[in-house]
């Protein structure tokens, strides 16, 4: 979509910037072939004809006696109510072919070219195509509010913002009273309804078709013939709904542009047949290639299904046959060789080059020395730890007991004096175990980084601020004895 086709510096492929010399994004685009040449018209001709929105409107209007060579020019022209802006598209006798294919008369055009636009009238221009997409959008919610089973297509201001006209899309007659009242206090401009079609629609809104063009319709297409399925058929095309339709929903129009062709080229084929009888049994038509000339037939009891490609005068020949009453022995004598393409080979690399192996390394995955430090440490760690903390709670148990051994004496034996009598054979071995198992247990934490070291005090618990005091418990009388 660029301008490196006509070396002009600004694209015309996209949002609007202006345009070259293969026309770009400009609907309906006219090329006035006669602008670049510095010969003056042999009859001077006062109307031209001016293209409004890129060419998504165009109408004719007459210029005034001293206005000359306006091609391409912003204009102000007159309008039913105030004035618009648009673009000379044609001019000179290039208008006279325009209005003749149109079907347009000279005495039906009454309204005037006022001026050139101005910078004024540009900024005015600009305010009101950029107000179109707001508009439209409420009066969408507007028309979904009243239940209407319509929809707003597009909207256009007028370039002095006095009119607003609306195009819709309905299946049937809508009564719009209400909505154009509601139009008309909200958005205060003249309000203007108009019914379109989908491909109308699509003309104006453009896009991209599957053929990866333009749509046909918003660039150069103006009349839009019924397309039906039999032109599908006609050139053997299959009837599938999703490639068949184009962006508005409808078969696309471009079904119509070979359709002639391929009616011409049918003529040359025979008419009823469907159907050849030979010895060998009955064959029916299956297909039929146009630009060959071909038809395929198959036999009808034939499980394999072979087909046998005819040409048109070989087919004539059998059907004249059957007519008398003669059947051939089959359709082999009959058929068309078709030549075999020779395939373009390629090259087979795979048994002349051959890559030396790729040499890897034993794969120890990500983190795989760390998983085993992890669990050597793990297995070091685990054993001292439990070891570790009896022997902290021996520890603690015997600092208790010799503390409270002589403040609260009790009448049964206990058990730890014997077990420090038993333990006072071997003191040292245990302290020297625990101490040990403590280093180990101290080195894994250091290792690891996740412990601290024994050493350290152990943190206060956190006091639980949102209890409350303790309640005495109440007084029991109990009986004494």
């Amino acid at each position: 979509m660029g301008c490196s086709s006509c070396g002009s510096s600004s694209p015309g492929g996209c949002q609007n910037n202006g345009n070259c010399g293969t026309g770009g994004c400009n609907k309906l685009n006219t090329y006035d072939w006669l602008s670049d040449l510095s010969i003056p018209d042999a009859t001077e001709f006062d109307i031209v004809e001016v293209s409004f929105r890129n060419g998504s409107r165009k109408g004719f209007y007459r210029r005034q006696s001293q206005m000359f060579g306006l091609s391409g020019e912003l204009v102000v022209v007159e309008a039913d109510s105030g004035y618009d802006i648009g673009k000379v598209a044609l001019s000179g006798d290039l208008v006279k072919l325009q209005m003749k294919k149109k079907g347009v008369l000279e005495e039906a055009i009454n309204h005037n070219i006022l001026r050139v636009a101005n910078p004024r009238d540009l900024e005015r221009l600009t305010e009101a195509r950029g107000k179109e997409r707001d508009v439209m959008i409420k009066s969408r919610v507007m028309a979904r509010s009243l239940e209407l089973d319509m929809k707003i297509g597009d909207v256009e201001f007028q370039a002095d913002k006095r009119k607003a006209t609306f195009y819709y899309i309905a299946e049937g007659r809508v009564d719009f009273r209400e909505l154009i009242k509601l139009f008309a206090r909200e958005f205060r401009v003249k309000i203007e309804m108009r019914q379109i079609g989908a491909r109308q629609e699509s003309s104006r809104i453009g896009g991209i078709g599957s053929c990866g063009r333009e749509l046909c319709c918003s660039t150069w297409l103006t009349n839009f013939k019924s397309v039906s399925t039999t032109a599908a058929r006609y050139q053997n095309l299959a009837i599938n709904q999703s490639k068949l339709s184009g962006q508005c929903g409808r078969l696309k129009c471009c079904l119509n542009y070979e359709l002639d062709t391929y009616l011409d080229a049918l003529k040359a084929f025979p008419r009823k047949a469907d159907f050849l009888e030979t010895e060998a049994g009955r064959a029916i038509l299956v297909k039929t290639d146009i630009f060959r000339g071909l038809m395929f037939y198959v036999y009808e009891n034939n499980k394999a299904n072979k087909f046998y490609p005819i040409t048109v005068e070989k087919v004539k020949e059998v059907l004249e046959q059957n007519r008398k009453g003669v059947k051939p022995v089959d359709l082999r004598g009959t058929t068309f060789q078709m030549k075999v393409e020779e395939e373009t080979g390629f090259v087979d690399g795979s048994g002349q080059i051959e890559l030396p192996p790729e040499k890897r390394r034993k794969g120890r995955g990500r983190g795989g020395n760390r998983r085993k430090g992890k669990g050597r440490s793990d297995s070091n760690s685990k054993k001292p730890q439990g070891s570790g903390n009896k022997d902290n709670k021996n520890r603690n148990n015997k600092g208790k007991s010799g503390g409270n051994s002589s403040s609260k004496p009790s009448g049964k034996p206990s058990n730890r004096s014997s077990n420090n009598k038993s333990s006072s054979g071997k003191p040292s071995n245990k302290r020297t175990e625990g101490s040990s198992k403590q280093n180990n247990q101290s080195k894994s934490g250091e290792t690891r980084g996740n412990r601290k070291p024994d050493n350290q005090k152990p943190r206060p618990k956190p006091q639980n601020k949102n209890r409350g005091p303790r309640k005495p418990k109440p007084p029991t009388d109990k009986k004494s004895d």
